[in-house]
């Protein structure tokens, strides 16, 4: 009996334990995460932004809440040894805080949309400080306050924006390929006619230095001539003169003599 006893309870036991792990693990745990920006540049005199999200496994209700603290890191502010509640948000309404933030922070985020920013316009250095957002959604009310370490600074003290240097340079290299690509199609288009100038210049001198052919001029003597005379035509008469006294002293007495008759038949 006794061995029948101890076995039942070993396995009541076992049963118990594996029972509460399955409800341990499958049971979700109550509480909420909580996220915001570590550090915030706001330039002196303009609106800036604090962002807070938060994550819950609850449906968000009208119980609902977000608080925004802020502790200053100036010895001599006000609010430099304890935070100090500057926005309370709960059931849809917004209730500001302390006179120093009264006008100029508001809510700008979405409780349905787990958004719980905060605006703060304008901003002052006495603002330099560590803003806190916590949020609370029963029943997920553990929870570690999300932290921002805002800087109000000078116009001067913000970082440059790299974007625009960036734009500024990928402009800068598409005009440069541009002309590129114009100067090069200017270039071929300048030598294309010049080739096609000297090709015209080379066969217009070929063309001059070639021999012309030569006309054949076929002279018709017949018709150049005219008709044949039916005489004897004649043909170039050579005179000389005769000394027929056989005396030097004679010289003179000369008369013109038919000597020949050239004609080619």
């Amino acid at each position: 009996m006794e061995t029948k006893w101890s076995n039942m309870s070993c396995r009541r036991v076992l049963l118990t334990g594996f029972t509460l792990c399955i409800v341990l693990v499958t049971t979700p745990c109550s509480g909420i995460d909580i996220h915001a920006d570590s550090e915030v540049l706001i330039q002196n005199g303009t609106t800036g932004t604090l962002r807070c999200s938060f994550r819950s496994n609850e449906v968000v209700s009208s119980t609902t809440s977000v608080t925004w603290t802020f502790q200053s890191n100036q010895p001599d502010n006000l609010f430099y040894k304890t935070p100090y509640t500057v926005f309370y948000y709960s059931n849809g309404r917004g209730f500001p805080g302390h006179d120093v933030f009264k006008g100029r922070v508001q809510f700008i985020g979405d409780i349905n949309k787990r958004d719980a920013s905060l605006q703060l316009s304008p901003a002052q250095f006495s603002d330099n400080g560590t803003f806190f957002c916590d949020v609370k959604n029963p029943p997920d009310v553990t929870g570690t306050p999300a932290r921002t370490e805002l800087r109000v600074v000078l116009k001067e003290s913000l970082p440059q924006n790299n974007m625009a240097v960036i734009v500024g340079a990928v402009c800068g290299a598409l005009f440069l390929l541009v002309l590129i690509a114009v100067a090069a199609c200017v270039v071929m288009r300048v030598m294309h006619s010049r080739h096609e100038y000297e090709g015209c210049t080379s066969l217009e001198s070929v063309s001059s230095q070639a021999p012309k052919p030569r006309k054949k001029v076929e002279v018709n003597l017949e018709s150049s001539r005219g008709p044949n005379p039916s005489g004897p035509v004649q043909g170039p008469v050579i005179y000389a003169q005769l000394d027929h006294s056989g005396s030097r002293s004679s010289f003179h007495k000369m008369e013109p003599v038919v000597y020949a008759d050239i004609r080619k038949n």
